[in-house]
This record gives C-alpha cells, structure tokens and sequence, in this order.
C-alpha cells in the first residue's frame, strides 16, 4: 500500500483477506470434504450455536511455512458465540485443507482460544477433525518449539475454575484433534469417524500394524477405551447433544450449575415395586430405575460402552442437575471390573468439580476377581476410586435396592465413603460376600466333613440353614438399628427422598 491509499482501498485488501480466509479448501478442497460426508467447519458452527452470535478471532492466520498453495486460518476456525444463550468457545479444525493438520501457527491461535476461554471462564467446544501434524512444520527442531502452554492446553493453571470442555469427533482424528478431546469432560463422535493417538498411516509403517481407520479408533474401539461417551449418527444429532451436555454444568466450576423447571419422571415411582425383581440373581434394566427417580426426558447416557457394568447418567431431579450412578445387574450382574471403577472415578470427578449432587444406586455383588481383574489393575482402580468418593464435597446420597457386596459396596459410596445420606429399600442384602460364596468360604469344611460322612441331603439341608442364617445378619433391619443405614424406605419413595436428602445436604451452600 502507498501514502495516496484511501481508507477504502485498504478495506477493500481486508475484505478480499477475510474472503480468502472463509474459502477453506477452495471449491476442490469443499466439495472432496462434502462426499466424505462431512460438513465444512463454519457450516458446523452455524449447527452449534444461536443465530448471529458467532464472533471470530484469528480468521487471518496463515502457516509460517507459506506454501505455493494458500492454507486458510491455518486449518483451523476459532471463535465464540452463544450456546443456548450462554458464552462458549469453539475451536473448530478445518479438514478441508491439508486434512487439518496442525502446525506452529494453528497451535498457537488454538491456545489464545483456550486462554480466553479459561481467563474468563467459559465452556469450551472443540471440533475434532485433523489427520495429526503437518510436515514439514512440525519437523526437525520446530517440533520441540511448538508453541504449546501445557498448563493452558491441557488444564486450568493451579487455583483457576475449571471450565467445562465438550468435544465432537467429526472425522479421522489423530494427534492434536485426539489431544483435544482427551481433555474434555464429554466427548462425543459419529459413526462414520474414529480417534486415536496416531492414524493408520503412522501406524503401519510405524510398527508394521496394517489396520483400518474404524478398527484403530472407530467407535466400537472409541467406546471401549473411554475416548468417546456418546455415538451418534449425524452431525446435528452431535451437536444437540454437546448443548445437553453443557445445559447440565455451569459455565466454570465456580459458579452453581442452572437449574430447571421440575418435571415429573418418564416412569411412575410406584413401578419401582415392580421394576425391581426380588431375588438377587434376577435381571433387570437399571435404565428402568433411571426413569422412574429422572425429571422426564432429561438422562443424558454418559459412556454406556465403557465399563458397561455401571451405568453414569446426567440427570434433573425436581430440576436440579445430578449425577446419577447405578449398578447394570444385567450385565455381569452389576460387579466392577477395572473399566467400571475408572469410568465412575472420572464421573464422580466430573461431577465433584462442577458441583452436581451424586446419587449412587447399589445392586452389587461386589468387585470382580481373577487373573484378568487383577491384570486390568483393580486394586489400584478400587483404591482410587473410593478416595475420590469419600474427597468429593458435593451432596452424596446412596440407596441399596437389592444387594451391596464386600468392596463393591465401597466402590458405590457405602458409609465409610462419608455419604450425607445412606437409605436402604426392604430388599436389600448387605455384607462382606454374597451368601452363596460366604457358606463355601467360612464353612468350607465343615460342609465338606457333612457331605462326606452324611450324604448329600444332609449337605443340601445345611446349605439351605447357613444361607438362611446368611441372609437374615444381612437384611437391611440390624443396620437400620445400629445406624449404619439412615433409614429403610419404600421404593415408591426413593425420588422423593432422594430430592430431599440433596436439598438438606446443599443447605445454604448454593
């Protein structure tokens, strides 16, 4: 530009630098990303949040390795903009050009999102589709200068609120996308898509693995590993359900989480007399539970694929957000393996550091044992999980419905966790094993002296006598008297007591 330059001629330089900004890929690079079926990133924003709040910063980034062939915003949009009426953060990746592969300038315009993110304490959204580091930008030497604040990038600085992080898996995403959603309290993917540390083109010439996209990182494998919580089919489908997630969470851990109108549950509390067999090798659907003490249409699924014997959910009870945590009795009849007890570690800490009340709901009949628990590590999964439950400040309330077994009981917030409140219903069992396993384990010989010397009858007969004696020390009567349990209630009550309990617990703490 010269001296004699007007102030439209430089507008018009700025208007053709934004216009080049917002072509992406060009129409080449749009239309190969649209018969991938995927939507370009600013089309997914408009997708995500309330009409005409989008601001955009960084819009004229550009590679610090320039190129014959522009790459616009350096492959990545960020921005913010109202979510339901609330201030949010977006980071969204541009695959459309160069695959939005990350490089110096990208990571750096990422992490002054991120800043303000947590600076002024909001929700952030990130909008994972990237295929890793670019080369030759993060080549060499420039790899170990990579402008990345880890103390930012990854978590709060010490002391600072937390800020709710939800991320949307959107395509092939590996290296900085999966980074990205690593660090998110709720991630959520398409089934087309897949994450993973590195893609298939690393990994095989890597270490000599020839292995698909979905088979790395697509959401049967997503799911299993704890990377993703929820698997949807659409783009739309993802976006709703980043707005469910954050309608929960407030916008920082030092703000109370919003409440709602109360609504009445999907299912009437009186079926839970019903829902609930008697019997505690009797299967049942624990969702059932769900819907009868829920405000209706308000369970959000939080990692159903993930340690699949323990069902998380956030929820509104009388609209209030709660973590809710129930035993699957239909699925290894509710005991915790090492992926059970991690996914609830990681959902009391959600739950603890957003202020959301935590309700446990027990029918288990304990932690699963054998040559592949200990393996998986659950002694180290169990130990750290019941720390985590007995530090959480929030309200804590616990309901034993059938049966609460030896650690597994622990692990589900039982009384030396610290609860506010622990109520049994009239079915419940309580104790170190399960009956069945205690007789052969405490009697063992004794049963084996009778079998031997009077037969089988007599052996069957003395099964029956232990295993009634078992039961009665294990009803929910002896506890009540001594105070181990706060009170026994009927089923039909369980809401009602629940919403109670939270109410007492909070006090003036809101």
């Amino acid at each position: 530009m010269t001296a004699t330059d007007s102030m439209t001629d430089r507008l018009a330089v700025l208007r053709e630098k934004q216009a080049a900004a917002h072509a992406s890929g060009g129409p080449e690079g749009l239309r190969r990303h649209r018969e991938s079926g995927r939507l370009p990133v600013r089309e997914r924003i408009d997708l995500l949040l309330d009409p005409g709040s989008w601001f955009e910063i960084g819009a004229l980034a550009l590679p610090e390795l320039r190129r014959e062939k522009p790459i616009p915003g350096d492959a990545v949009v960020t921005g913010f903009g109202l979510l339901d009426g609330r201030r949010v953060g977006v980071i969204g990746i541009d695959a459309s050009v160069v695959a939005g592969t990350t490089a110096p300038i990208s990571m750096r315009k990422q992490g002054r999102l991120i800043e303000h993110a947590q600076r002024h304490g909001f929700p952030l959204v990130l909008l994972c589709d990237a295929d890793g580091g670019r080369m030759p930008d993060v080549s060499g030497w420039r790899f170990s200068g990579l402008p990345l604040d880890f103390t930012t990038f990854l978590k709060p600085p010490p002391g600072a609120p937390v800020v709710p992080r939800v991320a949307a898996v959107l395509g092939p995403s590996y290296g900085d996308s999966a980074l990205h959603a690593s660090t998110a309290h709720y991630v959520v993917m398409l089934r087309s898509a897949s994450i993973a540390l590195s893609g298939p083109s690393v990994v095989e010439p890597a270490i000599g693995e020839k292995v698909t996209d979905d088979e790395l990182g697509g959401p049967a494998a997503a799911t299993e590993a704890g990377n993703a919580h929820l698997v949807v089919e659409s783009e739309a489908d993802a976006m709703d359900a980043i707005a469910a997630f954050l309608s929960y969470l407030p916008q920082n851990s030092a703000r109370p989480a919003p409440m709602a109108p109360p609504l009445p549950p999907a299912r009437d509390p009186s079926e839970l007399d019903a829902v609930v067999p008697l019997g505690t090798r009797a299967g049942y659907d624990m969702r059932d539970v769900f819907a009868c003490l829920a405000d209706e249409a308000s369970i959000l699924p939080w990692a159903d694929g993930w340690g699949a014997s323990l069902l998380c959910a956030l929820v509104r009870i009388e609209g209030r957000p709660v973590g809710l945590v129930g035993n699957q009795p239909i699925v290894r009849a509710g005991a915790l393996d090492p992926a059970a007890l991690a996914k609830e570690r990681s959902f009391v800490d959600l739950c603890d550091t957003f202020g959301l009340p935590l309700v446990f709901l027990h029918d288990v009949p304990g932690l699963m044992i054998g040559t592949q628990a200990e393996r998986g590590g659950i002694l180290q999964g169990y130990e750290a999980l019941v720390s985590r439950i007995a530090e959480a400040r929030v309200p804590k309330v616990g309901v034993v419905l059938r049966k609460a077994y030896g650690g597994g009981h622990f692990a589900m917030g039982g009384r030396p966790t610290r609860p506010d409140f622990l109520y049994a219903w009239p079915s419940a069992e309580l104790g170190f094993m399960a009956p069945e396993t205690g007789i052969r384990t405490i009697h063992r010989r004794r049963l084996e002296k009778v079998l031997a010397e009077e037969g089988p009858a007599v052996h069957a007969a003395l099964v029956e006598e232990l295993t009634a004696e078992w039961i009665s020390e294990a009803e929910p009567w002896e506890a009540a008297a001594h105070l181990s349990l706060d009170d026994v209630i009927e089923p039909s009550a369980t809401r009602h007591v629940i919403a109670t309990s939270i109410d007492i617990a909070l006090g003036g703490r809101e």
